[in-house]
């Protein structure tokens, strides 16, 4: 047994966080409004997007490019026909502005038939595209380490795979369409105009010199408008999150004005961007209409003159002005394309800055991956040792020094200490939620690092305190570490825990579905479920994190009971806020400042002067008065 003469008496928390606060004086991106998008990720998340799909991406750019064909064979056969079909008619030839009309009725009905297939086609590259990016946000946000999600909210999450794969969507829907006709028609357009009359097609391209800038400059304002706007939504979804999940609190310290006046003011700031982004989208449009206008009313006064001169046949004027109002005319909706262009870069800037997380809790490769070797009795419980361990933020601050710890199998150890004491961040990286800066965490003799997934949880099952079940049946709640349990086994586990009688009451019995959070059952059932799924899973080694500390006398005397069944031959490591609960452990260690200064069996301690003995003494004194 090892004693300590200075440690300091604190009563024992239940709220104990897991890792104390980090030093100022290290910047964490956690911080800032979003994660850092490293260069070059954002333009290779859009290829390997693409990638798969580059048949259909060809075969829609193919069909727009034929539409656009026979949509720009119009004014050539306006200009014919002035120019030739109707001298022809005046000779009592009807034949070529017949040609004419059939030329033209083809070219509408192939320029739509095209368009109806480019829709299809671009359309399902784009649904497949979003499938795509909603999956890997949500597999690699289950990927991603609890250290992550412990300071990403929730809320931005959900802003990530919502609100910005949204912006995506308005883009490859509408936006791409706008933008390659605009781009088709300026080159066919451009070489139209050439080669109808050089001096007219030069002036015409001269004019795109000035919309072009205006359009550099938009861009450049509107891109950063739109990164602030994607940054106030996402504020404004976390703030709603965050209340909405802890409305009783909010209820209980009557914060509901104090909520209102904050999400008023995220509110505004999210308007406030939008108008800014409406403010820039309107002044392109007014120059670039005006530009147009200018280019148009120049080219048909010099036109006209160079006409009533005899250097230029009307036919070809009328074409000319025809192209150049179907150019210009696409700049408004190319404004629109940049509105939409713009607002999904910064989404997929700050999806690509989410993809771009490396889990700080790696898998190991496969082909290296180790299980675990037989147990070597029929009990299930495996030893556990922590071999030169230290603990320590990646931005600094240091957790747990380095220590030494053996767990023999099915050895029951309890895990007390005042707040911060590092009691949780020891039982998170036995889980190997984190992983040690230093040292090793061993089950059996195997590195935790080198077991894979599926093995480890098969070894390792934690209980927290706060027993989370998930919208769903109750059976299929305490089947979730085993989802291939037949319906006798969940009851019988059920049963064995002490759950059933409670269970069997309910409205639906088994297939009662819990609601949100397991709202529909208390939170002392809640927990019974909650050993009833450790129980079923079958772990080798059990951590109870907090267990019973938000428990009433009569719940937490059924959960103890449901403890003494489940904790039977498995190494357990109990992280215990009321000493009741070290009453059923065989080895109690007490943490101070993230090192172990008391070690011992629970009666060699009480009878001893340390700091547990206090604790002891003090928590006696309580239950008796």
């Amino acid at each position: 047994m090892t004693s300590s003469t200075s440690v300091r008496e604190k009563p024992l928390d239940p709220e104990e966080p897991g890792l104390p606060e980090e030093p100022a004086a290290h910047e964490d991106p956690f911080d800032k409004d979003d994660l850092p998008t490293p260069p070059g990720a954002t333009p290779a998340l859009l290829r390997s997007l693409l990638s798969p799909l580059r048949g259909r991406v060809v075969l829609a750019a193919v069909l727009l490019l034929l539409q656009q064909a026979a949509v720009q064979a119009g004014p050539l056969l306006v200009a014919y026909a002035i120019d030739s079909g109707v001298p022809a008619v005046r000779a009592d030839d009807h034949g070529p502005l017949i040609a004419v009309a059939v030329g033209y009725l083809l070219c509408a009905a192939s320029s739509g038939a095209l368009q109806y297939a480019f829709i299809v086609a671009s359309a399902r590259v784009s649904q497949d595209v979003l499938l795509d990016l909603r999956g890997r946000i949500f597999r690699h946000a289950q990927a991603l380490s609890v250290d992550f999600h412990e300071r990403y909210t929730s809320g931005r999450l959900i802003s990530r795979s919502t609100t910005d794969v949204e912006s995506l969507r308005e883009l490859l829907d509408e936006g791409l369409q706008e933008l390659i006709t605009v781009l088709l028609s300026f080159v066919y357009i451009s070489a139209m105009l050439l080669w109808l009359d050089l001096g007219l097609g030069a002036v015409a391209v001269a004019s795109f010199v000035p919309l072009y800038l205006l359009v550099r400059l938009y861009q450049r304002r509107a891109g950063a408008l739109f990164r602030e706007r994607s940054t106030a939504i996402a504020a404004v979804i976390v703030k709603f999150a965050e209340t909405m999940n802890g409305i009783r609190p909010v209820r209980a310290f009557r914060r509901e004005r104090a909520n209102d006046a904050r999400f008023a003011e995220l509110n505004q700031r999210h308007e406030r961007t939008n108008g800014d982004a409406m403010l820039e989208m309107a002044r392109y449009v007014v120059g670039s209409r005006l530009v147009a206008n200018i280019a148009v009313a120049g080219i048909v006064l010099w036109g006209a003159q160079r006409v009533a001169d005899g250097g230029l046949a009307l036919g070809v004027l009328a074409a000319a002005v025809l192209y150049l109002r179907r150019l210009y005319d696409p700049i408004d909706r190319l404004g629109m394309f940049l509105n939409s262009y713009q607002s999904a870069a910064a989404s997929l800037e700050k999806i690509a800055g989410l993809l771009a997380q490396v889990p700080a809790v790696p898998e190991p490769d496969p082909s290296a991956a180790r299980a675990l070797p037989a147990p070597e009795s029929e009990h299930p419980g495996r030893e556990v040792r922590f071999d030169g361990v230290r603990f320590a933020y990646r931005t600094g601050g240091e957790v747990l020094p380095r220590f030494d710890l053996t767990l023999p199998a099915g050895q029951t150890v309890a895990v007390v200490g005042s707040t911060g004491a590092g009691k949780s961040t020891l039982a998170k990286l036995l889980a190997r939620f984190y992983d040690p800066t230093e040292g090793r965490v061993l089950l059996d003799g195997v590195d935790l690092r080198e077991l894979a997934g599926a093995e480890l949880r098969r070894g390792v099952v934690m209980v927290t305190q706060e027993a989370f079940l998930f919208s769903g049946t109750v059976a299929e709640n305490i089947a979730i570490g085993r989802p291939d349990a037949t319906r006798e086994d969940v009851e019988r586990a059920a049963k064995a825990i002490g759950a059933h009688d409670f269970i069997a009451s309910l409205p639906d019995g088994y297939d009662t579905d819990v609601r949100k959070r397991g709202g529909r059952i208390s939170a002392g059932q809640r927990q019974l479920v909650a050993f009833a799924r450790a129980l079923l899973a079958d772990p080798a080694v059990l951590i109870l994190d907090e267990a019973t500390s938000s428990l009433d006398i009569p719940g937490e005397r059924a959960v103890q009971r449901a403890m003494h069944t489940v904790l039977r031959g498995r190494t357990a490591v109990v992280i215990a806020h009321r000493l009741s609960t070290v009453e059923i452990a065989d080895r109690v260690l007490v943490m101070e400042h993230g090192r172990i200064v008391e070690d011992g069996s629970p009666g060699d301690l009480i009878a001893g002067d340390g700091s547990f003995a206090s604790l002891h003494r003090a928590w006696r004194d309580s239950v008796v008065s």
